[in-house]
Formats: C-alpha cells, sequence, structure tokens
C-alpha cells in the first residue's frame, strides 16, 4: 500500500485521510499547525452587503461573534465550510469549489460591494474588483514543534500533501534534501508548491485547488 503524508491541520486532516484510505492509499497524518482563536470585535452588519468566509476553521473558531451576520447573504469557499456555516445557523449559503477569487467573482456577480471576510491571520491573495473588502482575523494557524514521527513516517516513494505556502515553508524546513530525493509533492497550489523549494522526486499542483484534485493526483503517483 502506498503511503500518503497529510500536513493540514485537524479537523481537515482526518478527512482527507479517509478519502485517502478510500483510494487504497496508507495515509499518515503530520499536522504542522494547530488553529487557535484570536480575540476580534464584530463590526457592525448594517455596514456589509455580504459575509464571506474561507475556512471552516473561521466558523468554529469565531466564537459568538459570528451570528451577529445571520441577516447577510454569506458565501463559502468549499462545500465544508458551507457546512459549518449551515450548522452554525446560517440559513442561506453559497459555496464556491475554487479559490477565494472565484467566490469574490460570484458574490460580485450576486451584486454585493461591501463584503465581510472572516478568516485566518494569513490569507491567500483574492482578486476582488468591484468589491470592497473588510478582512478580520478570528483564529490564527500556529506552528506545531517539528514531529521525528514525520521523518519516520517519509519512506521513499511517499506522497506528501501541501495545502498552503505556509506549510510547505514548514515542510522544507523539516526535510533534508537527501530525503527530498525520494518523495513526492502535490500542492494545493503553485504557490503552495513554490514553497516546498527544490530537490524533490516530483512535484506538481491540480489545475483546481480542491483537496479530491491532489488526491486523484496522489493516487496516479502511487500506482
Amino acid at each position: 500500500m502506498s503511503r500518503v503524508l497529510i500536513l493540514r491541520p485537524e479537523p481537515a486532516a482526518g478527512r482527507t485521510a479517509a478519502k485517502a484510505a478510500t483510494l487504497g492509499l496508507d495515509a499518515r497524518v503530520h499536522p504542522l499547525f494547530a488553529p487557535q482563536p484570536v480575540e476580534w470585535t464584530p463590526p457592525e452588519p448594517a455596514d456589509f452587503d455580504a459575509l464571506l468566509l474561507t475556512s471552516a476553521h473561521g466558523v468554529r473558531l469565531a466564537g459568538p461573534g459570528l451570528a451577529t451576520y445571520y441577516g447577510l447573504p454569506t458565501y463559502a469557499v468549499g462545500a465544508f465550510t458551507a457546512q459549518a456555516l449551515r450548522d452554525a445557523g446560517f440559513a442561506d449559503v453559497v459555496a464556491g469549489f475554487g479559490d477565494g477569487s472565484a467566490i469574490a467573482a460570484r458574490i460580485a456577480a450576486d451584486g454585493h460591494r461591501r463584503l465581510l471576510h472572516l478568516g485566518g491571520t494569513t490569507v491567500a491573495p483574492m482578486a476582488a474588483d468591484g468589491i470592497d473588502v473588510t478582512r478580520i482575523a478570528v483564529y490564527s494557524m500556529v506552528g506545531l514543534p517539528p514531529d521525528p514521527a514525520l521523518i519516520a513516517d517519509a519512506a521513499p516513494g511517499s506522497v506528501v500533501l501541501v495545502h498552503s505556502p505556509r506549510a510547505g515553508e514548514r515542510l522544507a524546513a523539516q526535510i533534508d534534501l537527501e530525503a527530498r530525493a525520494s518523495l513526492h509533492i502535490v500542492a494545493i497550489s503553485p504557490a503552495a508548491l513554490a514553497a516546498c523549494g527544490a530537490g524533490w522526486a516530483s512535484g506538481q499542483a491540480p489545475a483546481r485547488p480542491v483537496d479530491d484534485d491532489m488526491l486523484a493526483l496522489a493516487a496516479r503517483l502511487c500506482e
């Protein structure tokens, strides 16, 4: 059974591992970060036309202030973020299946011009032409100490899934050049792939920045 190393934080890492198992892959979870809530003050909902969350972490960690925006048209990047919003009490959620720029284009097409984006302290670049975006951090990703088990599990031929540029940077700091030569990288985006540095057996990113497409690439590498 071929091995896949998953570096994303929980609980998303567990979902990816479960999908990998259905593809016959030996999934090993080694999160490099853990999400932590950030204190924030909810602005007035009347100042906005719509609400956007780009991660389920934001939904889980925003706290009671999130309910302030039940009345706003609500958008999410990804099905899991959308479902987390519904579970939190948002009745009408539009889910986008690309990146932040794709959902921003949908928001603009729907006629909204004042957008509240609740996310992390670091966010991926998002093109938002025609929209006035107010970004507020409700969580941060805290780096975890290096895990010796990650090195032990990185057997030759393993595929490493990298879900963010920050994860790529942390991975590059923990895996030396000699070990990289026998490991394959599947990254969620070209930026995340570039952050991993050089020297890997191979590196690629799917056309769409989604987990299922990353796993499809990993499965092909493991054939």
